[in-house]
């Protein structure tokens, strides 16, 4: 028994180290009997040493333990085929009380459906609804949520940070590598039936304000060395009040406090005031057009992913907004198992906020890493990162970046 035992884990271990995990796998119900729930936990901990400079003034920043962050997981088995998947945040930068991430049913099997025809068409499919985290891309299967941070080999997430959930539902085809998508969302993070703004009430209809989105790729594994995945994603929507597509991360940031500036007052020394502190996107849209192009390949001990990004739209002010995004990472993993990994990335965004008043502005992230997984629940980061502005004249100055150390400690089962 504890040889059966020891054999699981050490599986399991490889698997969280070399396996990159993107959509869940399909869930067969030839072994359902009765409904079964499995719990889980995330529990995520950095100890920060980072220093910020700009032209103007910046708060002095210290060096110590962040606010630890935590998730709570249910994991539910409700028939053949079908599903439940419920998060909790227990703890998180922008909310230190406790408030449900999202839930969503995943449904491989219709078993109240009694159709030969049926059987063989979700042979195929995959459905997702629920209020979830959106599959536009790739990039937000390899971040930091939260608590949950062992899929991220670096401890900062992607500059522009295509993140969200919402009240959505996705439709995937997968067969031989090949994989479609096409999903329909309600766009925001914090839908609203009415709001009351300049002294009156405004109602919103949510069918005027859904985004659609969707994935279209090649996902192989070749050998027991080799798997390669190339994945082209769109997100679409014509109009929104308050479009969260790069806006929805509600947890917030690693790194805690860079570039507050003393001019914000008391609130510079909140971490839930400016909660993605370090990030460079569009924000809050009212228009949005976006794609992303992923690449992954996996050789042996080596790893690589890239991303590629277009977003263009508007604001509700009715400006015009264009950014794009690149970035790549490459991983080696080495020692018994692989539970070791040493890698480095580079991210950089290039944007303009208002394209009727020229002038872009960008940011890069460079980013090495290497961690342990000493268990398989269980790792340990240590991080390297150094982040420089260009052009953010009107809020630092000519000079503007931040640069340090980040360890971060985790427990995900």
């Amino acid at each position: 028994m504890t040889k059966k035992i020891l054999t699981i884990l050490i599986a399991s271990l490889t698997i969280c180290v070399n396996a990159q995990q993107f959509e869940p796998p399909v869930s067969l119900g030839e072994d359902f009997t009765k409904v079964k729930a499995n719990v889980g936990g995330d529990f995520a901990l950095q100890y920060q040493i980072l220093r910020h400079e700009a032209d103007s003034a910046l708060i002095p920043l210290g060096t110590g333990i962040n606010l630890p962050s935590a998730n709570f997981n249910l994991d539910v088995e409700l028939a053949g085929g079908i599903k439940l998947n419920l998060v909790t945040y227990l703890s998180s930068r922008h909310h230190n009380d406790t408030w449900v991430k999202g839930g969503y049913l995943q449904i491989d099997e219709l078993p109240f459906i009694k159709s030969t025809t049926v059987d063989r068409i979700m042979d195929y499919l995959t459905l997702w609804i629920g209020d979830m985290e959106i599959n536009y891309g790739d990039e937000h299967f390899r971040r930091s949520d939260n608590g949950h941070v062992t899929r991220n080999p670096f401890v900062g997430n992607y500059l522009m940070d295509a993140f969200m959930t919402s009240p959505s539902m996705e439709v995937m085809f997968r067969d031989k590598g090949i994989l479609a998508m096409g999903g329909i969302t309600a766009g925001t993070v914090n839908p609203v039936l009415t709001k009351f703004s300049n002294n009156k009430f405004i109602g919103y209809n949510a069918t005027d304000y859904l985004a659609f989105y969707w994935k279209a790729g090649y996902d192989r594994t070749f050998s027991d060395d080799l798997r390669t995945r190339l994945t082209l994603s769109g997100y679409h929507t014509p109009k929104h009040y308050s479009g969260s597509l790069y806006n929805g991360d509600r947890a917030g940031s690693r790194y805690y406090l860079v570039m507050n500036r003393v001019s914000d007052g008391s609130s510079g020394a909140d971490i839930s005031s400016n909660f993605t502190s370090g990030n460079f996107g569009p924000g809050t849209t009212n228009k949005d057009n976006s794609y992303m192009v992923n690449l992954y390949v996996k050789n042996k001990v080596l790893e690589f992913f890239g991303t590629y990004e277009s977003a263009k739209g508007t604001y509700s002010t009715g400006s015009q907004f264009k950014f794009y995004q690149l970035g790549g990472e490459a991983i080696y993993h080495f020692g018994g198992d692989d539970q070791f990994y040493g890698g480095a990335r580079y991210d950089f965004v290039n944007g303009d906020i208002d394209l009727s008043d020229p002038g872009d502005r960008s940011a890069g992230r460079f980013q090495v890493a290497a961690g342990w997984f000493p268990l398989t629940s269980t790792v340990l980061k240590l991080e390297y990162v150094n982040q420089d502005y260009n052009r953010f004249t009107s809020l630092y100055g000519e000079n503007a970046g931040f640069h340090g150390f980040m360890v971060e400690a985790a427990i995900s089962f």
